[in-house]
């Protein structure tokens, strides 16, 4: 069954998965991560859009990249298959929200509006029910994207700037050191 917006219902898709305060796992700990495919039956893809590299294509590819992507910024987009390099636009679609349209080949890349393109080393991953189980362990937070969160220049704050938006909780949680004992 497909809600209106496109997706299988009980599907995150489309979905921003906002790691708790408490999450200690170092690959996801204070992370943002864009859900881009989602099936409680086969499991979930989602990247890491919250942590950027500091680096452009063009400081990481072995051979000279088109002008145009040239200069496209690299973010660390999850512990998976981090060896790769994926180059991905993200699309508003009238009606389904937000989609990630990802594994963009090169000519497919130059074609779209640069502000658009980003690139990832690696993704995030879970296997099937894994997901939803992180989820009632209240691992993760969901929230629904918007514009002004994509903008590029917000996006290495993103996480904290959505914690400071919960409410006190989680504003006093998110600015706690890591480890208390040095407060």
């Amino acid at each position: 069954m497909r809600n209106r917006g496109g997706q299988k219902q009980g599907s995150f898709a489309g979905s921003l998965l906002v790691a708790h305060p408490n999450m200690a796992d170092p690959n996801f700990r204070r992370t943002v991560l864009l859900i881009s495919a989602h099936d409680p039956e086969d499991g979930a893809l989602g990247i890491i859009i919250n942590r950027p590299l500091q680096k452009r294509v063009a400081d990481i590819v072995t051979e000279t990249p088109p002008d145009r992507l040239a200069d496209v910024p690299v973010f660390f987009g999850g512990p998976v298959n981090n060896n790769q390099l994926i180059l991905a636009a993200f699309e508003w679609r009238k009606g389904e929200g937000l989609k990630l349209n990802q594994n963009l080949a090169m000519d497919e890349a130059i074609e779209k509006d640069t502000s658009s393109i980003y690139a990832f080393v690696g993704y995030a991953g879970w296997s099937a029910g894994q997901l939803e189980a992180e989820m009632k362990q209240r691992a993760w937070i969901l929230q629904q994207p918007s514009r002004s969160n994509l903008n590029p220049e917000r996006l290495p704050q993103l996480w904290f700037d959505i914690m400071r938006c919960l409410g006190p909780w989680y504003k006093m949680l998110a600015a706690a050191p890591d480890d208390p004992s040095l407060n």
